[in-house]
């Protein structure tokens, strides 16, 4: 009876080696805090400007009208139209099936991103590029389109797919994902490339560390259950003894 919970606990493991992807979260979060004080230090004018602006006239020097409309296709996307619905399907799946832990890591990830946005932006207050492509709103930094792609992405990934060298071309899948949305707002001018290379980070960071941290909160609860359940055998044994 007890075998099969922990089948489905090994079948169903987000992670294999939880430790490394809490590490790389914390990793990519950390180089979006960099890159949050460095522009945030001069908005207008940053130390990195000089990169956005030579990117900024790559993009405009590279437009094409067939790839201009490929480019508003990924970041409508990218809107929260798309992006809540299939939210809220993914969400409803995992509860249907009770894959709570998975359930919980993909709506910690997307709670917490969304909550990001609006105060980083407020806080750092960007201006945009000149004459975008598509109507924006907001302060520049860091990208809701990058947060949304690459929190979304890689969370579809790790809460539907267990661990495996399976996984790896999902994985693949999920990182040119991101990277095309990053690139969609920088070629329709809405977003500077930090902008959105900030966002890839902190969506993709998040992504990983909710059901790492998860996992490992129910592991050493795990060890904690078993070790006072075997010191409880033991004590019984002793008293039968």
């Amino acid at each position: 009876m007890m075998l099969e919970p922990m089948t489905e606990e090994i079948r169903h493991r987000m992670f294999e080696r939880r430790l490394h992807a809490l590490i790389t979260g914390c990793v990519l979060l950390a180089a979006a805090a960099v890159l949050s004080i460095v522009v945030g230090v001069d908005p207008a004018s940053s130390a990195v400007q000089g990169i956005d602006d030579q990117w900024l006239q790559w993009m405009v020097d590279l437009r094409t009208p067939w790839l201009v409309t490929v480019a508003k296709v990924v970041s409508t996307i990218g809107s929260v139209k798309v992006t809540l619905p299939l939210r809220i399907l993914v969400s409803a799946a995992l509860a249907w099936h009770r894959r709570w832990l998975q359930l919980g890591a993909f709506l910690g990830a997307v709670i917490t991103s969304e909550l990001c946005i609006g105060p980083l932006k407020a806080l750092i207050d960007r201006p945009r590029p000149p004459d975008p492509l598509i109507v924006t709103s907001g302060a520049s930094f860091p990208s809701g389109h990058a947060i949304a792609g690459a929190v979304t992405a890689f969370g579809l990934v790790v809460v539907l797919l267990p661990a495996s060298l399976r996984r790896l071309r999902a994985i693949g899948v999920a990182a040119a994902f991101a990277g095309l949305m990053a690139i969609s707002r920088t070629y329709l001018s809405a977003h500077w490339l930090t902008d959105t290379l900030a966002g890839v980070c902190i969506g993709t960071g998040i992504a990983l560390v909710w059901p790492a941290a998860l996992e490992m909160a129910r592991e050493h609860h795990s060890r904690k259950v078993y070790a006072a359940n075997a010191a409880s055998r033991s004590a019984v044994a002793s008293e039968v003894g």
